[in-house]
């Protein structure tokens, strides 16, 4: 029963924002707090390498719905305390979209990840919705079609080139990935003999959803409501991309490879795991997408990654992500996990960023004489 537990830690940071926001004036700050006190806690805890002991779905599912439509609701809430001048001055709003972003960030973008790699409809078209809050509700196609299948290569849009910065990532990615589900779905209709913008094209559902969404907002709190809301939003959009860069960033892999363990990263603090459901648990999660979150295993014999916040906030300055983080992992993965093949590639793209070539200084070993990691 305490694995079950241990995911309604989503839950509760929900619900402290919902506190915040309803009781209003400067305790709209309350959601927003949660992530750096949530980030120094998981920067001194313990790697998490337990197997979770959980085999009733339906009670795993239960803060995975919380925890993906609390977060819509959220909005609405906000609308309504607005509508009532809850938030009075310019610091209380910031407050409000700070916490929106992040209630939207954590748990709902783990939550919603979860739902749309369900096999059943109803999981996929709540996950999908979902995603409102992140002007996002087609995010699986290219998830699942291209980053599920393109990882770690050149094709992949979510996979940062070393040297690549959180901040020019994120702008990348957010246009690759909006041009990759708008295309990728028009394709999909013309196969089925379609017109590439027929009226069955998922962007216009997720277009119709958007403001329908926005418009409930607008009802109960007023276009000002509306246009704060959006921005937390668009706040959201980018701030979800930053993941991905932490969870990949400079991995490579020829493209049509084997998908090895070794091509993710990893980050197993205790809060990184129960607060993303799982999906910082990453090498297993792409060795098979179908995997509920708490069947996931651990990967015991990756290259340990600090916590997935220490992370974010490391990113914000390039020079102690590149240096303190980045470059030694990446080193290491070179060295001791990275076929010959995987070696070439790394070492063109460690030329391209202007690092120092550890490779030629070293030699680059024959796979045989590598590790077994190598091929897991």
């Amino acid at each position: 029963m305490l694995d079950y537990l241990k995911y309604w830690t989503g839950v509760a940071v929900l619900a402290v924002a919902y506190a915040g926001m309803i009781v209003g004036g400067d305790w709209v700050w309350a959601g927003f707090v949660m992530f750096p006190l949530l980030s120094l806690l998981d920067s001194f805890l313990p790697r998490d390498y337990a197997p979770r002991r959980m085999t009733r779905e339906w009670l795993a599912d239960i803060p995975l719905w919380i925890c993906a439509i609390g977060p819509l609701l959220l909005y609405l809430v906000f609308a309504w305390r607005f509508a009532e001048g809850a938030y009075v001055d310019v610091w209380q709003l910031v407050g409000a979209v700070l916490s929106l972003a992040w209630t939207s960030i954590v748990p709902l973008a783990p939550a919603a990840h979860e739902l749309y790699h369900k096999r059943t409809i109803i999981g996929r078209t709540i996950g999908r919705y979902a995603q409102m809050c992140q002007f996002d509700p087609m995010r699986d196609i290219a998830h699942v079609v291209g980053h599920h299948i393109d990882v770690a290569t050149v094709k992949d849009g979510d996979t940062a080139r070393r040297g690549t910065t959180l901040y020019r990532f994120v702008i990348m990615a957010v246009w690759e990935q909006t041009v990759w589900d708008v295309t990728t779905e028009s394709a999909a209709l013309q196969k089925r003999g379609y017109s590439r913008w027929n009226w069955r094209h998922r962007g216009w559902r997720a277009l119709g959803s958007q403001v329908l969404f926005q418009g409930a907002v607008w009802i109960i709190g007023g276009w000002q409501a509306a246009a704060i809301t959006t921005g937390a939003m668009l706040l959201t959009r980018v701030w979800a991309e930053s993941f991905n860069y932490f969870q990949h960033y400079g991995l490579v892999r020829a493209i049509g490879a084997p998908i090895g363990r070794r091509h993710l990263w990893n980050h197993l603090r205790w809060l990184s795991r129960v607060l993303s459901f799982d999906i910082t648990n990453h090498a297993d999660h792409h060795l098979n997408s179908y995997k509920r979150y708490y069947q996931l295993v651990p990967h015991r014999d990756s290259i340990p990654m600090p916590s997935l916040f220490v992370c974010f906030f490391a990113s914000l300055i390039p020079p102690i992500w590149h240096e303190l983080i980045a470059k030694p992992a990446l080193r290491r993965w070179d060295l001791e996990y990275a076929t010959p093949e995987e070696q070439t590639l790394a070492r063109e793209q460690n030329r391209a960023a202007g690092w120092e070539d550890w490779l030629g200084q070293v030699g680059q070993q024959p796979l045989a004489t590598r590790p077994a990691t190598v091929g897991c």
